[in-house]
């Protein structure tokens, strides 16, 4: 058995995915949400991030990560926030030892629904069903473990 980490990164809310793989069979083990405090200036939200990463890491024990990569916004800005977000969620999986994949986002959307547009509700939607999850996660947490399922997809443990 394989415990898979996923992660959906954002400087605002960062959203986490934790999955068991045995053979061909998924089992959900936690989801959830770290929000940042936005009073506080952007370095010590990373720091937040990044301690988050390493608790669910320690809480949960996951072998490997599966983190989405940046896509293009339309806002320099907003990426370059979203790309450091990425690094302090990357850098706290590597420090606890965990090898870390990287699956664009249509990649990710094309895993659960087939359909590499896919909007938020559909990812949901298709993430519960997968999973046989009784309620919807968040859609942080949804993308999260849509993460973990496209990597679950690309490699047979």
């Amino acid at each position: 058995m394989e415990r898979i980490l996923g992660i959906d990164p954002g400087s605002r809310i960062t959203g986490y995915g934790v999955v068991d793989v045995q053979g061909s069979r998924l089992s959900f083990v936690a989801c959830g949400t770290i929000r940042t405090n936005q009073k506080y200036p952007f370095a010590y939200r990373l720091n937040e991030i990044f301690e988050g990463i390493n608790e669910v890491i320690q809480l949960h024990d996951p072998v490997v990560a599966a983190v989405e990569d940046v896509f293009l916004a339309s806002n320099p800005r907003s990426a370059l926030k979203l790309g450091h977000a990425r690094g302090a969620a990357v850098v706290a999986a590597m420090q606890n030892g965990l090898v870390v994949h990287d699956y664009s986002p249509r990649k990710v959307k094309q895993a659960v629904a087939g359909y590499g547009q896919a909007e938020k509700g559909q990812v949901q939607h298709m993430v519960g069903v997968i999973l046989g999850l009784k309620g919807r996660p968040s859609a942080d947490a949804a993308d999260a473990l849509a993460v973990a399922i496209c990597h679950s997809n690309q490699f047979q443990f």
